[in-house]
C-alpha cells in the first residue's frame, strides 16, 4: 500500500469537486521605459486573451469520460512487467464507453479502492501486488489513513451525487470493510465516526 492513492489523487483531475481550483498566476504587465532607443511595445498582450475564444464548458458526462480514461491511463502504464491487469480495469473500460455518469463513477471508485487494497508502489511508480497482511495491521496508522481516505473519498461521490448511495455502500462493504475483518460498526468506530 505504499506510494498508494495519494500520489494518484494528487495528479488526477476527476471532476471539479474533487480536485482543488487550480488558476493559473497572473502575469505583471511588461514595463518598458521610454526613451528614442526603445522599443514601445503594443497593448496586444492585453488583448489576447479577450481574442480567444472561450473553451466550451464539458458535460459531466464529458468530464467522467475524461476521468476514466486518464485512470485508465495511469494504472495501465503503472503495473510492474507482468502484473496482470485487474478485472477492475476493464469494468472501467466499459463503464467509460457506456457514457454513464454515474456507472463510471462507481467504477472508478472500485478500482481506486483495489488499487489500495492490492498494490504496493516503488519508489519509481511501478505498482506491484501486496503482500501486506491488511487485518493484522489495522494498528499501523498509514492502513488506517488509507482505508480513510477512500472511505471519505466514496462519501465526497454520494454528497456531490456522482454515485448512488446503495451502490457506494455495497463498495465500501465488498472492497473495503470486508478485507478488515470488522463489522460496518466496528469500521466506523476504527476510523473514529
Amino acid at each position: 500500500m505504499k506510494y498508494s492513492l495519494f500520489a494518484f489523487a494528487m495528479s488526477l483531475s476527476v471532476v471539479g469537486a474533487f480536485v482543488p481550483s487550480i488558476t493559473r498566476p497572473q502575469r505583471a504587465p511588461l514595463s518598458v521605459a521610454s526613451s528614442p532607443t526603445t522599443f514601445r511595445m503594443s497593448s496586444m498582450e492585453s488583448d489576447f486573451g479577450s481574442a480567444m475564444p472561450t473553451k466550451p464548458d464539458e458535460t459531466l458526462s464529458e468530464k467522467m469520460i475524461k476521468a476514466a480514461t486518464e485512470y485508465i491511463g495511469y494504472i495501465g502504464g503503472s503495473l510492474g512487467e507482468g502484473v496482470p491487469e485487474p478485472q477492475e480495469l476493464d469494468d472501467l473500460r466499459k463503464a467509460r464507453d457506456g457514457g454513464e455518469p454515474k456507472d463510471i463513477s462507481a467504477k472508478l471508485y472500485t478500482l481506486m479502492c483495489e488499487q489500495g487494497m492490492l498494490y504496493d508502489r516503488d519508489e519509481n511508480g511501478v505498482m506491484t501486488p501486496t503482500e501486506f497482511d491488511i487485518k493484522n495491521n489495522l494498528d499501523v496508522p498509514e492502513v488506517k489513513a488509507e482505508f480513510g481516505y477512500l472511505y471519505k473519498y466514496g462519501m465526497n461521490l454520494i454528497d456531490n451525487g456522482l454515485i448512488d448511495a446503495e451502490d457506494c455502500k455495497k463498495i465500501v462493504i465488498e472492497r473495503l470493510i470486508e478485507r478488515t475483518g470488522l463489522t460496518p460498526q466496528e469500521f466506523d468506530e476504527w476510523l473514529g465516526y
